[in-house]
């Protein structure tokens, strides 16, 4: 979601420069934006550091060529875009930068508590319950929760109200997902061995 900020000074149409230059400023803005941002940055947010009707995704489409031989990529995560480290150069980020444990917490657990949120959200404790046979601690919930890939959702309709629990921005950025379109689907699991 766009957040309200002021509006500073900027000449978003750039008449002053050639076709092909304005194109490239306008680029080298959405990168700017996408580098200095932790998070996936919205089209509507990007679409205000360029001029009226230009299209944010021919810019981002263009500035991914552009970033084709970059040690970074723009990747498209949740409702947004953002600047990606490839993974062949983690083992040099890991072996220089200070960047700190970036690993999720998780066990192989934790992973499939995460994987039953995702596809059978918004779920309950009760649901959870359901599906491995056992209560799931509040513990376990609390800790997806404040690794925050998860979140409380809407209340259940059912009596007592109970809260139901549903993936995050955060849970899609993790596991590098646009969207939950891209979950694997069952029969993919089934094939790498992760569900009977």
């Amino acid at each position: 979601m766009a957040k309200r900020r002021s509006e500073p000074d900027l000449d978003r149409e750039l008449d002053e420069l050639p076709p092909e230059l304005r194109w490239r400023e306008w680029m080298r803005r959405i990168e700017a934006v996408l580098f200095a941002s932790a998070s996936p940055v919205p089209r509507e947010d990007l679409a205000r550091v360029v001029g009226q009707g230009i299209s944010v995704d021919l810019l981002i489409a263009d500035l991914a060529v552009d970033l084709a031989e970059r040690p970074y990529a723009v990747v498209q995560v949740a409702d947004g875009w953002m600047l990606q480290t490839r993974p062949a150069y983690a083992p040099a980020i890991q072996a220089a930068a200070d960047v700190g444990s970036q690993d999720l917490d998780l066990n192989a657990f934790d992973v499939a508590v995460l994987a039953a949120v995702a596809y059978h959200q918004p779920i309950t404790r009760e649901g959870l319950k359901d599906i491995f046979g056992k209560e799931i601690s509040r513990d376990l919930l609390g800790r997806l929760h404040t690794q925050n890939l998860i979140a409380t959702g809407p209340r259940s309709p059912r009596r007592g109200a109970p809260y139901t629990f549903v993936t995050t921005e955060q849970f899609l950025v993790a596991f590098g997902l646009e969207s939950l379109r891209d979950l694997p689907d069952k029969e993919q699991l089934e094939d790498a061995g992760i569900t009977e």
